[in-house]
């Protein structure tokens, strides 16, 4: 008998071990699939920021924001419906999979008790399904006829009023997720940013275009940034976990949507240097090294008639600037160049040291003794330009291309990189012959490469006390993940107000710093901004040192920090880079 129940009780706890293995099993593939659904939502982001921002056509954006969502969320049914500027109807905008009294441009009258009706009214998102709790809407039978029983809404704002709706329907009981409605936010923000933009733009004068873009963009850049360090950090969990590791095809597919949220990031770029107040980063920058893959690139994707040149002088400096906006600009001017050289041409990149600038290119309020200058020009054999043209060249908004062809703030956020940068821009143009742009970028001193290679090869150090402040919970989630894996101690707080109650607690209860590092998102919802959190943290501990995230440009930020800065998305990599220059390792 003693052998029979031992027999019993083996078969049990395997029996047991199995079943963990298939809910351990189970539960990596929901994370997995849950990762790929983000990287799908960021992938038609992207594809719907890129009508957005690189081709700034927003009827076709319209147009591709209901097809986007739809084929992100798998649903049958998506529209845009605008309101009328007296806001008495909606005109039906776009949609796919529209009923037979849904045609475009068909009007409906504005009523509180239908679905877009309430969105509109109350600014917020809507969530209808079988069996749930909340309102119920007029026009509920007539979805639910066609069998379109659950539905999705949000609205579309223009400084918190609401100016149109994005809605979904879906057949049956669809338990739309907290990330559905934030992808399809984030949709409606892209959206009803461009068509703010749109209406901006013709009102606009010149002199007040740049600033007035930058606001437009810069809250979707920073919910598209929340939303992508969210993707990519969960991805580089993924990466590390033994079943992706050791799994060809699980690899692939992770590497594929990591490859699309890097994608996302690069939008987020354009979308942030709109404005002329960036955020820079100037670190030492090898021009050469700099000039040589964007060539290569540029070969690849430019008409195969235009010839690309690179001729950049022996014993070329260094110089000290940002370069992800600089490899921009130059991308900016190249795609200019293309366009003036419709039959192919040749585009010819140089590189020298020069003392100084040539007059007139806006150097002259620079202090004498200035080191120099890093000249990089930008010629091509194009069409040129009238004087007339040539005068109204850096305006923003002024272009001479077709409509929807150009925008004219190419070669207006050049210029306003460029003077952040504190160098300059001049332009050579003869018409029939070609243009050239050359940007004088200041030349690195020496005494600056050692420390920051320095802080680039520091590592981060094992047990360091992180109080980590963040208000959007996934991204303060995958931030924990982050920190953890590089042996971080971290205590996390959702607001300033949070975090400085409990710092306070901590030091008089201590008498000292409990906490070796600050790590705080600048945007904290409504309540303390990450600056002034800083400044109060280091009033009650003046040792600790602060590291601001953030995904704004930099008129957003209010004021000049004196705190590294950590840009929204952001990886393992970038941050251990960012903590060892905040701790100054």
């Amino acid at each position: 008998m003693e052998s029979s129940s031992f027999r019993i009780d083996s078969d049990r706890t395997t029996g047991l071990a199995i079943d963990d293995t298939r809910a351990r099993g189970l539960r990596l593939q929901q994370d997995l699939q849950q990762a790929l659904q983000r990287a799908r939502f960021g992938d038609c982001l992207g594809e719907v920021a890129r009508l957005a921002v690189d081709r700034r056509d927003t009827p076709r954006l319209l147009q591709e924001v209901p097809r986007a969502a739809a084929k992100a969320l798998d649903v049958e049914h998506a529209k845009v419906d605008l309101l009328s500027t007296d806001r008495l109807s909606f005109r039906v905008a776009a949609g796919v999979g529209l009923l037979p009294n849904e045609e475009i441009d068909s009007c409906v009258a504005n009523r509180a008790d239908t679905l877009a009706g309430w969105v509109a009214a109350e600014a917020q998102a809507s969530v209808v399904s079988p069996g749930r709790r909340g309102p119920v809407f007029a026009d509920t039978g007539v979805y639910g006829a066609a069998g379109l029983t659950s539905a999705l809404a949000v609205p579309l704002l223009d400084g918190g009023r609401a100016i149109g709706v994005l809605a979904v329907r879906a057949r049956g009981d669809r338990p739309f997720a907290v990330e559905d409605v934030r992808y399809l936010e984030t949709l409606s923000s892209l959206l009803a940013a461009s068509l703010q933009r749109m209406r901006t733009e013709e009102a606009l004068s010149h002199s007040q275009g740049l600033k007035s873009v930058g606001q437009l963009t810069g809250g979707i850049a920073h919910d598209f940034n929340n939303l992508l360090t969210v993707i990519s950090g969960n991805l580089q969990v993924l990466e590390d976990m033994p079943a992706i590791a050791c799994d060809p095809e699980m690899r692939q597919m992770v590497g594929a949507a990591s490859r699309a949220a890097r994608r996302g990031a690069e939008l987020t770029g354009k979308l942030l240097a709109f404005s002329r107040r960036l955020v820079l980063q100037p670190v030492r920058v090898d021009v050469g090294a700099l000039l040589r893959p964007l060539a290569d690139i540029l070969r690849r994707t430019l008409d195969e008639r235009i010839r690309i040149t690179l001729d950049v002088a022996p014993g070329c400096p260094p110089c000290l600037v940002d370069p992800g906006q600089l490899e921009s600009a130059l991308l900016n001017i190249a795609i200019n160049a293309r366009d003036a050289m419709p039959q192919g041409g040749t585009l010819r990149f140089t590189a020298r040291a020069v003392g100084e600038a040539p007059p007139g290119a806006g150097t002259e309020r620079l202090a004498a003794g200035h080191p120099g200058y890093v000249a990089i020009a930008i010629g091509d054999t194009g069409a040129g330009m009238t004087d007339a043209v040539k005068q109204r060249a850096f305006e923003p908004f002024f272009t001479t291309k077709e409509i929807g062809r150009g925008t004219g703030l190419g070669l207006s956020t050049v210029f306003g990189f460029v003077e952040q940068s504190q160098g300059a821009v001049a332009l050579d143009s003869t018409l029939g012959t070609g243009t050239t742009i050359t940007l004088y970028l200041p030349k690195h001193v020496d005494a600056e490469v050692e420390s920051l290679d320095v802080a680039t090869q520091a590592s981060v150090p094992r047990g360091l006390r992180v109080l980590l402040v963040e208000d959007d919970a996934e991204v303060r989630a995958i931030a924990q993940s982050l920190l953890a894996a590089a042996g971080c101690e971290t205590t996390a707080a959702a607001s300033g107000e949070e975090a400085i109650a409990l710092l306070a607690l901590l030091v008089a209860r201590d008498g000292r710093a409990p906490f070796d590092l600050l790590l705080t998102d600048i945007g904290l919802g409504t309540g303390m901004r990450g600056t002034e959190l800083a400044v109060e943290v280091q009033r009650l501990s003046p040792a600790v040192p602060v590291l601001l995230v953030s995904g704004l440009s930099g008129e957003q930020l209010e004021a000049p920090v004196a705190w590294p800065l950590l840009h929204k998305p952001y990886g393992r990599a970038e941050l251990a880079q960012a903590i060892a220059q905040a701790l100054h390792l």
